[in-house]
């Protein structure tokens, strides 16, 4: 089963990658903030992960692993 792995000191909290997810299963956790003040991105529902790399390849700090 495919999934992601956020890391939370990276993410900025720009929205590209839920703008990327075709699943449409990743949200900005507003519940949450980073050490640099943001709301980091998270998985809602990881058992719909396709393993696409859509989310890790616009995300522009690197701050999305995918493992397939």
């Amino acid at each position: 089963m495919a999934y992601i792995e956020v890391d939370e000191s990276l993410c900025k909290g720009c929205g590209m990658c839920v703008n990327a997810c075709p699943k449409k299963i990743i949200e900005l956790d507003k519940n949450k903030l980073n050490a640099k003040g943001y709301h980091p991105a998270r998985i809602m529902e990881a058992d719909k992960c396709i393993g696409c790399k859509a989310c890790a390849t616009m995300c522009p700090d690197i701050a999305i692993t995918v493992y397939r």
